[in-house]
């Protein structure tokens, strides 16, 4: 199973190529993100980074439409996880319930 550090080193890696197949340097991805170039070397390195910083770098570079999709649609493996899902639907507060 994934870790969180494993998805983050994911993340990092994917980003840093992209940069690189755009020819972008640290210093020319900062200036069209506004996302300071030690903080790109630091999430590329390791692997730290802010939500907010994240999503500027993945704007600058063209991925808006991914990270919008991100969580935008329920994940489910059985009818009865559908069912949930439907149910809780338009729901505005969670339960202190835990399914296993």
């Amino acid at each position: 199973m994934d870790t969180p550090e494993d998805i983050l080193q994911l993340l990092a890696c994917n980003l840093q190529k992209r940069r690189l197949e755009k020819g972008l340097s640290r210093d020319a991805l900062s200036k069209l993100s506004g996302v300071p170039s030690p903080t790109i070397a630091k999430f590329e390195q390791k692997f730290s980074i802010s939500l907010s910083s994240y999503v500027a770098l993945t704007k600058a570079l063209g991925y808006s439409k991914d990270v919008k999709a991100l969580l935008a649609e329920p994940l489910y493996s059985t009818m009865e996880e559908l069912d949930v899902i439907n149910k809780n639907k338009n729901r505005k507060r969670g339960r202190n319930e835990i399914s296993k």
